[in-house]
């Protein structure tokens, strides 16, 4: 990490999560919102065969964890979404076959912090876009300067942050300016992304002041997305905000009603929240799942750099929308599962089918990484059930369930199907992949061991009901030693996050 560190301020940027102003990050008041999920349970195969969930790519949860840690701050239970922590780092996934939008790959092993469980992985990579294949762009660039946003973190941040993706934009891309406080303003409407000089003055021009109308400026920002909409190509508004919206509509329902509404127009939302102290991450989180976008948070001007160029493709192109999973679980193998995180993305399974249910979009080289972890059928351990007043079950026993399996399929642990709709389209199509004995490993490979690290320390920052062994001591042990720790930036600065978590977390005994 202090190698990283010292190589982000020789390229004249901060490493990710470097701090910009000390003044910034001590607010006096914090007042910040997140939004409470009950963790998924542990479900009986028996029961419930099928597990199904939208994807989610946000990142957000892991590089606002991220800012706290490095501020010395306690990091608040629900501000931890296990998905967006694994879904922050790249995996070795291969590329998708020619014909389809994404690969996907599954391994088992032994679960690391209960041995009597299995681990499951689940990896979709999606196809990654030339430069030269990428379809025009009609940006509008949502910027809120209320007086909430004026600080070094906030406002001065943003201005740099897309100063930076202005230099990155093609020369037929189409860019407009909102910016918004205590009314809206168009600041430009449509510039030609060649014309950098106007773009960049007019975010050079900007200052902070006065309340947050931010619904208003959220429909003029629509308005002017749909004026200069490009047939077949990439039309989408990008909001940077802290989500302190108090005038117009300010309530996390009424926002999503809003950009539902306005999101079948065929223009999808990208969400860039900043700042601290007063952070609405429920908000934001919101708009960006009911836009038809991803939710990002920006810490530093490096992060700006890895969501605004690094991985521009997956912030602004959708290569399939409304991606559902389904997972049917073999009851002659497996005797109860849980998925680790999604909870704001779990569905009923009779709407994986459902056309009309929304899903999860996943943008242009965009990774989705999923854990269940899984009890194998010859457990002697009971699952708990919910009771029933109308009827009830047969009771558990500590015996392996009698199964049904056919021959055929008693290789098999299970089966993933995966439905999701090209970015025109309004129809479904359906993948599916069974996960056979070869997908277990005895030894778990590198990339499934980092995985496992980052939802352990998830857990442990929840304070998970389900953590069982998790320790520190256990996740820094298995880090350490990864080949990818030398390699890869973000995942050295993942492990000098973990030493300073622990280290805090034995001085507080």
């Amino acid at each position: 990490a202090e190698t990283y560190a010292a190589a982000g301020r020789d390229s004249g940027f901060p490493a990710p999560g470097q701090k910009i102003g000390e003044d910034s990050r001590r607010p006096v008041h914090n007042t910040e919102e997140y939004r409470y999920y009950p963790e998924n349970p542990f479900m009986s195969v028996a029961d419930a065969p099928l597990s199904t969930f939208g994807a989610d790519v946000d990142t957000a949860s892991y590089a606002n964890i991220r800012r706290m840690i490095l501020d010395g701050d306690r990091v608040p239970e629900d501000a931890v979404r296990i998905e967006e922590m694994l879904n922050y780092f790249y995996y070795d996934y291969p590329k998708p076959k020619e014909g389809e939008p994404f690969s996907v790959t599954a391994r088992l092993a032994q679960c690391p912090w209960n041995d009597k469980h299995d681990l499951l992985q689940i990896g979709l990579q999606a196809e990654k876009l030339d430069e030269g294949t990428m379809p025009k762009s009609n940006l509008v660039f949502l910027l809120d300067v209320s007086g909430s946003m004026e600080a070094p973190d906030k406002l001065d941040l943003v201005k740099r942050a897309f100063l930076m993706m202005t230099e990155y934009l093609k020369s037929d891309d189409t860019i407009s300016i909102v910016t918004y406080a205590s009314d809206d303003r168009i600041v430009l409407d449509g510039a030609a992304g060649e014309d950098r000089l106007s773009i960049m003055t007019a975010i050079e021009n900007l200052s902070a002041g006065g309340s947050t109308h931010g619904s208003r400026g959220i429909e003029t920002a629509y308005q002017l997305a749909e004026k200069h909409y490009i047939e077949g190509g990439n039309n989408r508004v990008i909001l940077a905000t802290d989500g302190d919206l108090n005038v117009g509509i300010t309530s996390e329902g009424g926002l999503t009603r809003l950009i539902k509404d306005q999101k079948d127009r065929g223009v999808f939302l990208s969400v860039l929240g900043f700042g601290t102290g007063n952070l609405k991450d429920n908000k934001m989180e919101a708009m960006a799942d009911n836009g038809n976008g991803q939710y990002s948070y920006v810490d530093s001007i490096a992060e700006a750099r890895k969501v605004l160029v690094e991985e521009m493709g997956g912030t602004l192109f959708t290569v399939a929308k409304d991606v559902k999973f389904q997972v049917e679980f073999n009851p002659a193998r497996i005797k109860g599962y849980r998925l680790i995180g999604y909870e704001n993305r779990v569905m009923a399974d009779q709407d994986f089918e459902d056309d009309t249910k929304d899903g999860g979009e996943i943008g242009a080289g965009h990774r989705v990484t999923v854990l269940y972890e899984l009890i194998p059928a010859d457990s002697r351990e009971l699952i708990p059930e919910t009771s029933l007043k109308y009827q009830t079950r047969p009771k558990e026993t500590s015996q392996a369930p009698d199964t049904d399996t056919p021959p055929a399929y008693d290789d098999e642990w299970l089966t993933i199907k995966i439905r999701y709709k090209q970015p025109d389209q309004d129809r479904s199509d359906l993948l599916e992949y069974p996960v056979k004995d070869d997908s277990f490993h005895t030894q778990m490979p590198e990339d499934m061991v980092f995985a496992s690290c980052v939802a352990e320390t998830g857990l442990l920052l929840k304070s998970s009901e389900y953590a069982s062994n998790a320790s520190y001591a256990s996740v820094i042990s298995r880090l350490q030693d990864l080949k990818r720790i030398k390699e890869d930036d973000y995942s050295n600065e993942f492990l000098y996050l973990v030493k300073r978590v622990a280290a805090a977390a034995d001085q507080s005994r």
